[in-house]
């Protein structure tokens, strides 16, 4: 037993194994030295894996190791109880490390310094690059200007994020990750068939890799019988993505659409280690938006500036707000409504928002236009779920959906005050304390 220190810098004490695997490379057989931290979960989520190079040793970053020297293997991300154990978890790492040896002896001699220098300029000559250098992806440069969408799960949710993406043209590449057991099947096979232009459909992580927004769609199908087991199973699947994705696209945007949506960009938020500003949730926008078109195309009113969002918790719980200031203007009657002209406008909207589904192609569109709000910097003001800490006196770390500017690097700024409402802020101190609650039980 020995003490772990997690990204966001808590400490749990936990089983671990130190040792060294036999890896032959080119002729040599090398032993790498490694540690595995074995989670309470286990054996449902895979272990930590680490490097443990001595003094004489530094880390070769690569596809299946990063500068912490921590290991990403397809084992770890498709580990699935019972079939994934620890011993086919060293098998697979010895096999990729025979591919591309983790780590490289450490030489103070000039002539190893020269040699080392020469085997970087053969990598940049023959195409080959490192994490910091630009690559390549059908002749086009993965630089700044090139936007790359990675979905994650292939399920009604992430194909019809795909398709609405693909339809906006907001997107350079698509990638769909299809963590689904077996051969592609359902959607994922007509995807294959009736093939898209910029779209590739996969199983690896690396392909995912630099993608300027990752979407998260998916969501365990455990046998849980509490609402919390359900939520904890998420968290299970969660811990096996997050991190790859985090490795892979270090400077993405998360955007969370697994259930319950303000939950699980939390555990994203936590897992990743990404700022604040890079982690957000679907939240209420396609609420917001739908609540929006009603006032001015069903009940022909129209707010100053677009003020009506719906806030809050996704779900049951949502909240109808109005930003800055409280007019509202009526077609039928040219006149300014006051506050409880405007409650009752707020009312009318949400009986009408009552009776509208929200089907998987409905949140694709939603989504697709998040994302190209992202990739294009519109700073367009979408009602999303970010950390609410601060907000109408919240003092927990919590998501919940609020209006906020969406760039290039995500949430920029969050739009405040709302209009005074005493009632509207009860909602939502409500929604974060359940919200707390539930979070304060989970095994992140």
């Amino acid at each position: 037993m020995d003490t772990y220190t997690f990204k966001d810098g808590s400490l749990k004490d936990l089983l671990n194994f130190s040792g060294t695997i036999p890896v032959k490379y080119r002729g040599n057989s090398y032993n790498i030295p490694i540690c595995l931290w074995i989670l309470d979960s286990h054996p449902f989520a895979p272990p930590i894996c680490l490097l443990k190079p001595t003094i004489n040793m530094e880390i070769s970053v690569g596809k299946h190791v990063d500068a912490h020297g921590r290991i990403y293997l397809p084992y770890l991300q498709n580990w699935s109880h019972p079939k994934s154990i620890i011993i086919g978890l060293i098998k697979e790492m010895i096999e990729k490390f025979e591919e591309e040896l983790p780590l490289y002896s450490v030489s103070s001699s000039d002539e190893a310094k020269q040699l080392e220098l020469l085997s970087y300029i053969a990598k940049i000559t023959t195409g080959e690059t490192d994490m910091n250098s630009k690559t390549m992806v059908g002749g086009q440069k993965k630089d700044g200007g090139f936007n790359k969408v990675t979905v994650i799960g292939a399920g009604d949710l992430g194909i019809a994020c795909v398709l609405a993406i693909a339809a906006k043209g907001a997107a350079d590449q698509v990638v769909l990750l299809d963590l689904s057991e077996g051969a592609a099947k359902g959607g994922t096979m007509d995807l294959d068939i009736f093939a898209l232009p910029n779209v590739e459909i996969s199983k690896d992580f690396s392909t995912s890799a630099d993608s300027k927004v990752v979407v998260l769609t998916v969501n365990s199908l455990g046998n849980a019988q509490s609402y919390l087991g359900v939520i904890q199973s998420n968290v299970d699947l969660f811990r096996g993505i997050v991190p790859a994705v985090a490795h892979y696209s270090q400077n993405s945007v998360l955007l969370v659409a697994s259930h319950p949506v303000e939950i699980m960009t939390y555990v994203s938020w936590k897992l990743s280690a990404f700022p604040k500003s890079r982690v957000i949730g679907i939240g209420c926008n396609l609420d917001t938006e739908r609540f929006q078109y009603i006032i001015t195309n069903l009940l022909k009113a129209q707010t100053i500036g677009k003020e009506a969002w719906i806030i809050g918790e996704r779900g049951e719980d949502k909240v109808p707000a109005w930003s800055g200031s409280n007019l509202v203007t009526c077609h039928q009657t040219e006149r300014v409504v006051n506050d409880n002209s405007q409650e009752q406008l707020a009312n009318r909207a949400m009986e009408v928002l009552k009776g509208k589904g929200q089907k998987s192609w409905s949140v694709g569109l939603s989504i697709a236009d998040l994302i190209e709000s992202i990739l294009k910097n519109k700073r367009k003001v979408h009602s999303i779920s970010t950390l609410a800490k601060g907000c109408c006196n919240i003092n927990s770390e919590v998501f919940l959906s609020m209006p906020c500017i969406l760039g290039t690097n995500g949430v920029t700024e969050i739009i405040k005050p709302l209009k005074e409402d005493k009632l509207v802020a009860k909602k939502l101190q409500s929604s974060a304390a359940s919200i707390h609650d539930l979070q304060q039980q989970l095994k992140l």
